[in-house]
């Protein structure tokens, strides 16, 4: 069912086995809160190639590793020849050899794909500019412990609607029958590719996808979901993003449209919600702001589940690593 199985994007999944690997995750939350031992994967060596900078995403994979009894090891950019002198291919025969399964966070989703085609062992998409699947598990999962299911909810996400997460978010929550909302710009919105897929998947769910430019649609909003403007790779671009996403902040005011009490507010972080970073000190000293995609006020408040969020990110990882690799007893799924 898993075994062996690589973990690139969520299209590759149908909904009973993303939804397998939740409540897996969740089962595996109360394990480790227990203190109870599950180290499927005792004896295997866990290769994590990053091409892009992380917190939670080395550190997630990094302690999942050794609570499963594997070893991981970190291979930075400049501690392999991958993409420089040594084909994607090449790598992934080098690290499948002496490697039992893969993680790759990096930059083009082709670079995940060929190592899974060439290493002969699961490969694991720690987040790519396409897709970032990892994060659907711990977003989803994160969803059902607040309200105790996810189908039917209204997800709202708000800001640059044509990165990575606008991707897994609409997409993700059309196969697992999720009501989802992007609102941004025009020209910041999902590539029609992914819209149609998402539409595919929602054929099946009966999720109702909406996109739009016109912020008053979060109301009825269960979630709301943003993430930075400015995504790794494109600094260059703050000027542009700054102008065109300010009115998509989301703030008290914006909260308010939604007329849901209950509504949550969801991040991946990091996020740019004040100035103790030197980020967005440099920004502050630009634009005068204090604040970008969300307020201090918002992110600080008892409807954001940002680290709930955060830790979850352990928990489904763990998951994806077990199931791919752990030669788990699953009859049926």
């Amino acid at each position: 069912m898993f075994q062996g199985k690589s973990f690139l994007k969520e299209i590759d999944f149908t909904k009973d086995e993303l939804v397998y690997l939740i409540d897996f995750a969740i089962h595996l939350k109360k394990l480790k809160q227990a203190k109870i031992s599950h180290q499927y994967l005792a004896g295997k060596n866990i290769a994590l190639l990053f091409e892009k900078t992380s917190t939670r995403t080395r550190a997630a994979f990094t302690v999942a590793a050794n609570d499963l009894g594997a070893q991981p090891e970190f291979l930075g950019q400049n501690d392999v020849q991958f993409g420089k002198k040594e084909s994607t291919a090449d790598t992934a025969k080098v690290l499948g050899a002496m490697f039992d399964g893969i993680q790759f966070r990096g930059f083009k989703q082709n670079d995940v794909e060929s190592l899974a085609q060439n290493a002969g062992v699961p490969v694991w998409n720690g987040l790519t500019d396409t897709w970032h699947p990892t994060q659907m598990l711990a977003d989803f999962m994160t969803i059902k412990e607040v309200f105790g299911d996810y189908v039917g909810k209204n997800l709202v996400y708000i800001g640059d609607g044509r990165n990575n997460m606008a991707n897994s978010l609409l997409v993700t929550s059309a196969i697992l029958g999720v009501n989802v909302t992007i609102i941004a710009p025009n020209d910041l919105q999902p590539e029609l590719e992914i819209q149609k897929i998402a539409h595919e998947k929602a054929t099946l769910t009966g999720a109702v996808l909406t996109i739009t430019d016109d912020t008053s649609a979060v109301k009825g909003a269960d979630v709301i979901y943003t993430d930075v403007w400015v995504s790794m790779g494109e600094e260059d671009k703050y000027d542009e993003r700054v102008q065109k996403l300010l009115p998509y902040q989301v703030n008290a005011a914006l909260f308010a449209k939604t007329e849901n009490e209950n509504c949550i507010f969801m991040h991946c972080l990091p996020a740019f919600h004040d100035l103790n970073t030197r980020t967005m000190a440099e920004i502050h000293e630009k634009y005068d702001l204090t604040e970008l995609e969300v307020t201090d006020e918002i992110f600080k408040s008892v409807k954001s589940v940002v680290f709930q969020e955060a830790e979850n990110r352990l928990h489904t990882i763990k998951a994806v690593m077990a199931a791919t690799l752990g030669n788990l007893f699953i009859p049926k799924v």
